[in-house]
């Protein structure tokens, strides 16, 4: 499949920002899934825009401007060519070894509830994929995905106490009961693609990997409920949100700050999963 994404996120202060920085994770990398055919990042606002990677290998840039800055727009437009793997990620920059992302993080940190759901649920599964599908499916079916909107994410163990949270969430959840079960479990950032087979596919995204001998990083999306497919394009990971969000900054004045975002992820007119 081909996925035209069209990204805008904008800015505007009531009291002028003197300076603006932002680290922007909004560039997909190619592995055997997906190739990268044409990407733009376009600021509206002069500045330095400075391409870089963190240490997880996500590729990552830096814009910074000088104000009096009363509106801004970070414009992002890209192709992306996909191909369903069934989940499996292979082919890509990995730069930190699995077993680091066994560790639990403030967002991730699985309580009791977490730790006897994740012992329960997987109990009766013969393997280690057995019991990742059984952890998804479960999940799926007992916590309602709700649509980002002005939410933020809550963390794990509030999510599943609520059953019900962001997309965020519900990958946090999964990830905390993954490595409770000593399996390494990462956030992953993206987009899907608008789907009728998919009841979660708005655009931008969450979803969680992990790592199985077998068969190095597979994703689970509990949201939708299925590992991730052609619809899905991959951006960024790391151990939590924090290491993935879409976008990070600090700002000099600015205050009265309102934000608007804008996100379309749709197969390209034209092209046939045939051709």
């Amino acid at each position: 499949m081909r996925i035209r994404i069209s990204h805008s996120i904008a800015y505007a202060y009531a009291e002028p920002a003197r300076h603006i920085t932002q680290i922007l994770r909004l560039t997909p990398r190619d592995h055997d899934g997906q190739h990268v055919m044409s990407w733009r990042i376009e600021p509206t606002v002069d500045g330095r825009l400075r391409a870089g990677q963190d240490p997880y290998g996500n590729l990552i840039h830096t814009f910074s401007a000088d104000g009096p800055i009363a509106t801004l727009a970070i414009q992002v437009s890209g192709l992306i060519e996909t191909t369903d793997l069934a989940g499996v990620v292979r082919g890509g920059i990995e730069r930190v070894p699995p077993e680091v992302f066994r560790r639990d993080t403030l967002l991730s940190v699985p309580d009791e509830a977490l730790r006897s759901f994740a012992l329960e649920t997987t109990r009766e599964a013969g393997t280690p994929l057995a019991r990742m599908h059984a952890l998804m499916d479960t999940l799926h079916e007992e916590m309602t995905c709700q649509e980002p909107a002005d939410r933020t994410g809550i963390g794990a163990a509030a999510a599943f106490a609520a059953r019900k949270g962001i997309a965020q969430d519900l990958a946090h959840v999964f990830m905390a009961c993954a490595r409770h079960l000593g399996v390494p479990a990462r956030y992953v950032s993206g987009y899907v693609a608008e789907s009728p087979s998919l009841p979660h596919a708005s655009g931008a995204h969450a979803w969680a990997e992990v790592h199985l001998d077998d068969y190095g990083w597979i994703g689970f999306d509990c949201a939708n409920g299925l590992c991730p497919i052609d619809t899905h394009v991959r951006v960024a990971s790391g151990l939590d949100y924090s290491d993935a969000a879409p976008v990070r900054g600090a700002r000099k004045g600015g205050d009265g700050e309102r934000l608007s975002v804008v996100v379309s992820a749709r197969q390209a007119a034209g092209f046939q999963a045939n051709q």
